[in-house]
């Protein structure tokens, strides 16, 4: 991603007509409300700019200084418009403080999306002149030709031989659909089942309904037979080696929330609680590993992994004395092997996986799963979890509670 250039920025700042710019005076009231609305609109590009929308916080309508004061904690909270998961796919963007024209200024800079449309509170926002408006049905057209022809990321290429047949509608309607888009907006568009499909990134398009990567995880009905290696292979040994028994086994298969709902009730079936009645006054309970870490660890591993050129599934080996969770595909985009892990380094493989998984209720926030992992294990007594990450793969290990 390029950096505006001070120069581009001031040029930006005086043009009190472009339709690339928007200024808050402050981030107080409805601003918050107004600037995700902005960076949506900007991400959608539907003037098709192919060049970032820039959001000005401090400045005045007019240009001049608002007065405000550029803190590390205003730059936190714009920046957490990115990752709060309102805003579905995550949109690329940067925040910084910049001085322009002899002002300190909180600077929002909007990529310009791959795979639109963009939605925040499932509105799709756009830009039309100097006017910020939801998107028409036609105006959603049109957004979702401009993603046929960019470079998609793998989870939108569509897959060949797979047919709209291939996904389940009922799923869509009934579990995903009223969740993606607001009531308002389904009420008044009355859209056909292929464009609701295609706006969701489910099918290539209306009049070439290919189901894509993604709409064959989310929704196929055989996800497995269209999507290989699109499973979590669970084993429980009893033991502390792979060569010793095998307690249990299973191949968790399905759609992503079949998936995601049969992994949850696998992980409960095997965590342990201990029970203490001798160390205090009443009894304390303790399970060998906390619920909530094992779930951030293992929807960080469907979520991220590569599911392009590989038949690896995700593998959850479950020891005596660990567990070890093995994802095929090394870090991507700017996470690398030296920053992963690290706050604020946060990069999407899949992103349309990314975005059903919120829109099902699997994620809360993108971008902090390892750190609420580790905090919960902290907060149970385990080790810190050890990750041993390289270009092909990430191993996550687990050690059980003492």
């Amino acid at each position: 991603m390029k950096r505006l250039t001070d120069e581009e920025l001031e040029e930006l700042l005086s043009d009190l007509e472009s339709d690339r710019v928007e200024r808050k005076e402050s981030d107080k009231g409805d601003a918050p409300e107004k600037i995700r609305q902005a960076i949506c609109a900007f991400a959608n590009d539907l003037p098709n700019h192919k060049k970032p929308g820039v959001i000005f916080v401090g400045v005045r309508d007019n240009g001049h200084s608002a007065g405000l004061t550029i803190t590390d904690e205003l730059l936190l909270k714009l920046a957490d418009m990115r990752s709060d998961g309102q805003i579905l796919p995550p949109p690329s963007m940067t925040v910084e403080k910049r001085r322009l024209l002899s002002m300190d200024i909180a600077v929002i800079t909007v990529q310009p999306a791959d795979a639109p449309p963009v939605r925040y509170k499932g509105r799709t926002y756009i830009r039309t002149g100097p006017r910020r408006d939801i998107a028409s049905r036609q105006d959603e057209r049109i957004l979702n030709e401009k993603r046929r022809y960019r470079d998609l990321p793998f989870d939108l290429h569509p897959v060949s031989f797979a047919k709209l047949s291939d996904l389940n509608r009922l799923a869509f309607e009934q579990e995903y659909l009223i969740h993606a888009v607001a009531p308002d907006i389904l009420a008044a568009n009355q859209r056909s089942y292929e464009e609701r499909l295609a706006a969701c990134r489910f099918i290539e398009s209306p009049e070439n309904p290919c189901p894509t990567v993604s709409g064959c995880i989310v929704l196929g009905i055989r996800a497995q037979d269209l999507i290989p290696g699109n499973y979590i292979q669970f084993l429980r040994i009893n033991g502390t080696q792979l060569t010793d028994a095998i307690q249990d086994e299973a191949e968790i298969s399905g759609n992503l929330g079949e998936i995601l709902r049969r992994l949850d009730e696998k992980l409960e079936a095997h965590i342990r609680t201990g029970i203490d009645i001798i160390s205090g006054r009443t009894e304390s309970r303790r399970p060998n590993y906390p619920l909530a870490a094992l779930q951030q660890l293992t929807r960080n591993a469907v979520m991220h992994r590569n599911y392009e050129g590989t038949r690896a599934p995700v593998r959850l080996t479950w020891f005596n004395d660990r567990i070890e969770i093995h994802s095929p595909g090394g870090p991507f985009g700017q996470v690398t092997v030296e920053n992963f892990g690290k706050s604020g380094f946060t990069d999407y493989r899949n992103p349309n996986i990314a975005t059903a998984m919120k829109v099902l209720g699997y994620v809360q926030k993108f971008g902090m799963g390892i750190q609420i992992a580790q905090q919960e294990l902290n907060k149970n007594g385990n080790p810190p979890a050890r990750f041993e990450v390289n270009a092909n793969y990430v191993l996550v290990e687990i050690r059980s509670a003492s």
